[in-house]
């Protein structure tokens, strides 16, 4: 029984500790974000491997979801003779929800378990530790420019996640569905309002700081070795994914309410 409760007890204490790095980072962040010196081509190179090297995995998920999506819809509706209601299905659902979550996990996938194994693989190696030595901050050098291209980076991936997905909507329901292509356009975007649009950035830009925070926390404290590198590899890609669906809820909550 006390070996159970010691069991118990320690992996409470491992939860709490580990819980307490995320904002412990998020304020070093914070706190350097405005001051010299600004490492401008480390940002610019991790906003290419974010966003650039992620278009394609981001778009060919965007293009098959609006296609399933128009197809699950147009069978649906069409036991009620509501047809014309697929496209609005489509749009609405790309831009409010599947569109940020399907790129944020994807991304989460991809660029979390990315900034965790590069830090994590640093920080085991030392090369963090020899940062200091050669007076160098290892938080704006490593960590802010991956926080930031996660930051900005998102939005722009969920932009263009949003046009291709409909436009996958769209070649399915007209060039397979035989739907009117003038009447699927108007009916796209007939009923959207802008805040369906802009709750989409809002969540992009929430789901990129998770992602950035969780993956650069992750592997700048990572430890244990190779081993360490590949759980802290696993924990930013699950604790990302989950992170992201308990946010879309209560983004939604909050923005539709």
């Amino acid at each position: 029984m006390i070996a159970l409760l010691e069991s118990i007890g320690a992996m409470l204490q491992r939860l709490c500790l580990q819980s307490g790095l995320y904002p412990m980072l998020f304020g070093k962040i914070i706190r350097r974000l405005a001051k010299r010196p600004f490492f401008f081509r480390q940002i610019f190179l991790q906003c290419e491997e974010v966003g650039v090297q992620s278009l394609p995995v981001v778009l060919l998920t965007a293009v098959f979801t609006g296609m399933v999506l128009a197809l699950q819809s147009f069978i649906a509706f069409h036991r009620f003779g509501a047809e014309s209601m697929t496209a609005t299905v489509v749009s609405m659902s790309i831009l409010r929800e599947l569109g940020p979550v399907l790129v944020g996990l994807m991304v989460a996938g991809r660029i979390g378990a990315s900034f965790a194994a590069e830090l994590g693989t640093m920080r085991v190696t030392e090369q963090i530790d020899a940062l200091w030595t050669l007076s160098t901050d290892p938080v704006r050098y490593l960590v802010i420019p991956r926080f930031l291209a996660a930051l900005l980076m998102m939005p722009l991936l969920v932009v263009l996640a949003d046009g291709i997905g409909i436009l996958g909507g769209y070649g399915i329901s007209v060039w397979m569905l035989d739907q009117n292509p003038s009447v699927y356009w108007t009916n796209s975007f007939l009923y959207l309002k802008q805040i369906d649009f802009w709750s989409g950035l809002l969540k992009a830009l929430v789901f990129g700081g998770i992602i950035g925070l969780i993956g650069c926390t992750e592997g700048f404290y990572c430890e244990g070795g190779a081993v360490g590198v590949g759980e802290a590899t696993t924990r930013a890609v699950v604790l990302s994914a989950m992170s992201i669906l308990v946010g879309d809820y209560i983004l939604t909550a909050w923005i539709f309410q």
